[in-house]
């Protein structure tokens, strides 16, 4: 039982070592040992600045991220309309050229099939005309073979030309 009653002397000593060690701990490695808590602590919190800085300029970096991708979606759609005026101007420039250029056709073709109707009109009236010539010129020459004839026809000219004027 002796081993679970200590003696005084060794409870003295035990002490006295105990304040020695503790004083010599408490003189040298305490300073050095919370140094190095601070220096860690300082070195955390360093850790956590920066982290927070970058996380920060990486919240900066998304948004300014996302307004260029917002300006360059708005400018893609300013060029789509753009391109979209410019196809419609371009139809309906050609659609317009073309309906000039078919207009000239049209009145081109229009002078064309008149002047062609009156070159018809003009070679059917000098055909009937040479057949009514011909036409005539045989029926005077068989009338006029008859004296009698002769007489009753120059009559009717007289008689028609007084009624005409």
């Amino acid at each position: 039982m002796e081993l679970f009653t200590p003696d005084f002397g060794m409870i003295f000593w035990m002490f006295v070592s105990f304040a020695v060690l503790f004083f010599i701990l408490w003189k040298f490695a305490w300073p050095m040992i919370i140094k190095n808590v601070e220096s860690r602590a300082d070195l955390i919190d360093k850790g956590v600045e920066y982290a927070q800085s970058a996380k920060l300029q990486l919240d900066n970096a998304s948004a300014e991220a996302q307004k260029y991708i917002a300006e360059a979606r708005r400018q893609q759609a300013d060029m789509l309309r753009e391109a979209d005026k410019m196809k419609t101007q371009i139809i309906e420039d050609a659609r317009n050229a073309a309906q000039k250029e078919a207009q000239k056709v049209m009145d081109a073709a229009k002078v064309s099939i008149e002047q062609a109707r009156k070159e018809a009109e003009q070679s059917f009236r000098d055909q009937v005309s040479d057949y009514a010539l011909d036409i005539a010129t045989k029926v005077v020459r068989r009338q006029l073979d008859d004296p009698k004839a002769q007489k009753e026809l120059a009559g009717k000219l007289l008689d028609e030309m007084e009624r005409n004027n």
